[in-house]
């Protein structure tokens, strides 16, 4: 994320950011930190019988489902915790060694995280749709994440910056999905009784939310990339016309 080096004050290091300039912040965190208590219990005791299925059980998956499932799981939880703290500009500016490391922690979790879900991809609830959404998903989370890193070894922090906004942005997608998957049932199959194997539309609903989930973080993403810095430089150009006024 760029720095912002509009809000200062004398006892601040320069280009801090006071918490308000990003309000988003603090409900990302809290809406992660939900997601993660909801979502991990499941997992913690590595009983198969425990793990949310939306249809059939673990055993119709086949014996590589499982043990990918909870790769998936496990690595994804830090890797969403580490992305909260590199979206953070405070903590970016003010302890630059804690947002390296916690850099790192990303991209070391965000690799398994994706080769873990191109494993289960091949195991879809809705059929083909979502498996292939799932797998795009996959594959591109891993090479965002590697280009990234390749990036910030070549001290391109540019390219940088931009490529881990579009990895980020896909890791994310499966919060985002939570909510899409509720709105497109609700569009889709408004009297889902709760038996989605029943029900084609709900079906339907569950692999277009596996699109939604990640197409629209990723086009957030990009215009983030390529509009924010406009912004951002038009609204310094007018605060330095009116200090000269």
């Amino acid at each position: 994320m760029a720095t912002d080096t509009t809000m200062t004050t004398p006892s601040s290091p320069p280009g801090a950011v006071r918490w308000w300039r990003r309000p988003w912040i603090a409900p990302l965190a809290i809406i992660t930190a939900i997601f993660l208590a909801t979502a991990l219990p499941r997992y913690v005791g590595l009983d198969p019988s425990r793990a949310l299925m939306v249809a059939g059980d673990v055993d119709d998956r086949g014996p590589a489902y499982y043990p990918a499932l909870v790769t998936h799981i496990f690595f994804g939880s830090v890797m969403l915790s580490a992305a909260v703290l590199q979206l953070w500009p405070w903590l970016r500016i003010n302890h630059p060694r804690v947002h390296r490391w916690s850099g790192r922690v990303y991209v070391m979790t965000a690799i398994p995280t994706g080769l873990a879900a191109l494993v289960t991809a091949q195991y879809p609830t809705a059929g083909p749709n979502q498996q292939l959404a799932n797998t795009f998903l996959a594959v591109l989370l891993v090479t965002f994440t590697l280009l990234g890193y390749r990036a910030v070894r070549q001290r391109r922090f540019a390219d940088h910056r931009q490529w881990m906004i579009r990895s980020t942005a896909l890791a994310f997608s499966i919060v985002a999905n939570r909510f899409w998957g509720v709105v497109l049932v609700i569009i889709f199959a408004p009297s889902f009784d709760g038996d989605v194997a029943s029900s084609p539309e709900a079906l339907s609903a569950a692999g277009a939310s596996a699109w939604v989930s990640w197409v629209v973080n990723l086009l957030f993403a990009e215009w983030w990339i390529h509009k924010y810095p406009k912004i951002r430089d038009r609204a310094r150009a007018r605060k330095v016309q009116a200090a000269a006024v």
